[in-house]
């Protein structure tokens, strides 16, 4: 359920924070989204992942719709690429390792300041 509520948030933060600030303020805001959360390692990682990823893959496509541009396949091209599709996939891996970097990076950073019971009988 965690995974879920922090995929559904990082994609929303995503969104809405992307219009205003740079990608590293939103690597921020899901990094803190993270830490607040509490998500499993692996949780942390893919939801955050996954909610930048497919809002960056899904950005792309949208301006690449509304405007009938060139754009993409000609950088595509001179990347040498191919078309414009793969560009706009390579964004989206690059928006999920960015993502999923900030949501492990919160989940980390709240396990390395979680006190720990250290003189409770666990045995």
């Amino acid at each position: 359920m965690k995974f879920l509520l922090f995929t559904l948030l990082s994609a929303l933060v995503v969104v809405f924070l992307n219009i205003v600030a740079p990608y590293w303020v939103v690597m921020i805001a899901v990094t803190v989204l993270a830490a607040l959360i509490r998500p499993t390692v692996w949780g942390g990682f893919l939801g955050g992942g996954l909610g930048m990823g497919l809002v960056w893959l899904g950005q792309t496509l949208y301006i690449s719709a509304v405007t009938s541009s060139t754009l993409p396949d000609k950088m595509g091209a001179l990347m040498g690429l191919g078309s414009g599709l793969s560009l706009m996939l390579l964004t989206a891996v690059l928006g999920f390792i960015l993502g999923g970097c900030s949501g492990l990076l919160g989940v980390m950073f709240r396990n390395l300041i979680q006190k720990k019971p250290t003189d409770v009988y666990l045995g």
